[in-house]
Parts: C-alpha cells; structure tokens; sequence
C-alpha cells in the first residue's frame, strides 16, 4: 500500500465496525432470543474480537506478512536473537511500503531502496552478500540489515540504544558524515552530541528539504512506524 493510503486503512476499519455494530443491534431486535442476558453477553465478547483485530495490525501493508519470516531470520543472524526485526520492519515500510520492484525519483531501487552506488559499494566491502540485487527482496533485506550494522558499529557514544538507533537511521537516509557533521555542530553549541532528540537533529548545514526529510524519517521509523510493528508481533521490540 503507498504510504499516502495508509490514513484512509484506519477510516475503513474503523467503518467495517460501525457495519458490525449495526447489524449486530439489528439483530438483537430482529430477534429476541439473542437479546437474553447470556447471548447478548457472548455476543459482545465476539464483536468486541472481532471489531479490535484489524485495529492491531492498522496500517500495515498487506505484502509485509510474506516477508515476515526472511526477515526474522536475516536480522537475527546478523543482529543477534534479540535483533530489532521491527525496526528493520518500519524501515522497509517507509522505503517502499513493501514494493521490491519499485524505484524513487532519486534513483533508489527495492525494497530496502539502495542507490545503485551504495549497491556495489556494499558487496565489496561485504563479498558473501554475492552480487548486488536491489530488486531481490532477500539480497535486499540482507544487504539493509548489513547496512545498518555497519553504521550502528561507527555511532559509539550515544547516551541510549534509542539515540543510537535514531543517528543510524540518520545515516542510512541521509549518509554517515552527516550525521558526524550534525554531531560536531550540537558539540559545538555545548548541546549533547550523545542525544538525536531534541538535540542533535536540531543541527545542520544540510538544505531544507533534506534536513525534513531526514528528520521526518527517524521519527516516523522509531516512533510511529516500529511501535506498530512490535503491536502487530513482529520482534525485537521498539528501542524508544
């Protein structure tokens, strides 16, 4: 689903109850027998279930369940079993809402979106990744948790896992030496160069519109897209 949709899926769930509420009242009337104290009681409880399961996976593109397994295991054996397979997850949703095929204007490919430059870059540096294959959902999950490792391994320092996972998020969207860059400013004001909230995402020499879109990145990754992942089950919880 295009991530422009993604605010009408909660108008239609949303909708789909009313429809059930108003059968279900209909029903009541239409026929007495339900309306005693134990029907109505189980009745309610079955509508209640059934109305609240779409609401927990609100949201959510449909194609991300047949990744779900591949990524579980990719991001565990690269990050560990505690690997934040949700915040992969988030990560994925906002690139490409789940599309493999897909290109961005700038050029980024797949689903995890690498420019063709990142692409071969990265399978030199990492040859058991084999070749690049942008467009293959398991190279291109493969190579994302790579990715991310690899920038999670040069932003020591940081005050929490939350702060760390928001200047790696930084990075894999906007490039390592800004994120530095952005560090060095924060330092250099007397702010805390250990924190992205509320400090260092307030720093920048980047142009306006990559400063919003990187900072609009980090935040709807950690703190809209991965809390709803970790609600819909998929591991390694939410680091803020």
């Amino acid at each position: 689903m295009p991530p422009c949709l993604e605010p009408y899926l909660g108008i239609a769930v949303w909708g789909l109850a009313a429809v059930l509420w108003y059968l279900v009242l209909w029903t009541l009337l239409a026929c007495r027998a339900l309306a005693s104290r134990y029907g109505l009681a189980a009745l309610l409880v079955v509508l209640i279930i059934v109305s609240c399961q779409p609401v927990s996976a609100q949201g959510i593109p449909s194609a991300a369940a047949q990744y779900q397994r591949e990524l579980t295991r990719v991001v565990q054996h690269e990050w560990g079993m505690n690997g934040r397979v949700a915040v992969h997850a988030a990560q994925i949703h906002q690139e490409s809402a789940w599309r493999p095929h897909v290109n961005s204007p700038v050029g980024a490919q797949g689903l995890s979106q690498f420019i063709p430059t990142t692409s071969a870059w990265i399978v030199e540096i990492y040859p058991d990744l084999g070749t690049a294959a942008p467009y293959s959902p398991g190279w291109a999950m493969r190579a994302q948790a790579r990715y991310n490792k690899w920038h999670w391994n040069r932003l020591a320092g940081t005050a929490d896992q939350c702060e760390r996972w928001a200047m790696t998020m930084s990075a894999y969207n906007g490039g390592l030496g800004w994120v530095n860059r952005d560090r060095r400013l924060a330092r250099a004001a007397g702010d805390d160069d250990a924190r992205w909230f509320g400090h260092v995402e307030r720093y920048t020499n980047r142009a306006g519109w990559a400063e919003r879109e990187n900072r609009d990145y980090v935040r709807r990754i950690l703190l809209t897209l991965t809390p709803r992942y970790v609600r819909a089950g998929w591991a390694g919880g939410a680091p803020c």
